[in-house]
């Protein structure tokens, strides 16, 4: 299967969805922000490993809290997705904190800042 194939997209479609309701419903543990998204899921071909890119709105320690309390609990989300989804193999998921977002907005009130400057002088 070729890693950009239409049932892989769909598959990582799923487990990103699913992810986000696990994360945002069925998790209980108080290190996790509310405020945490899964922005985006790639799921290897032979359906064994699994990136999640989750993005948390909050300062450091929150974004690091929410990474721990997610890797601490990647075997109950583990077993839900296997509950919840019907696959071959339920993948191994690695959750990467997503910067893009943060990064966006700095970049963003940096071109507005120079513009501003510009239009004073």
């Amino acid at each position: 299967m070729r890693k950009n194939s239409i049932k892989n997209t769909r598959v990582s479609g799923e487990v990103q969805k699913v992810l986000s309701e696990i994360i945002r419903g069925e998790i209980k543990d108080p290190r996790i922000s509310p405020l945490t998204s899964v922005v985006q899921v790639y799921v290897a071909p032979d359906l064994k490993t699994c990136k999640a890119y989750i993005s948390v709105l909050g300062d450091e320690e929150a974004k690091k809290n929410t990474l721990d309390g997610l890797t601490s609990a990647v075997g109950y989300i583990r077993r839900q997705l296997a509950r919840e989804l019907n696959l071959r193999n339920t993948p191994e998921i690695t959750f990467i904190l997503d910067q893009s977002i943060e990064y966006g907005v700095n970049m963003s009130k940096l071109i507005d800042d120079v513009v501003g400057n510009e239009e004073e002088g």
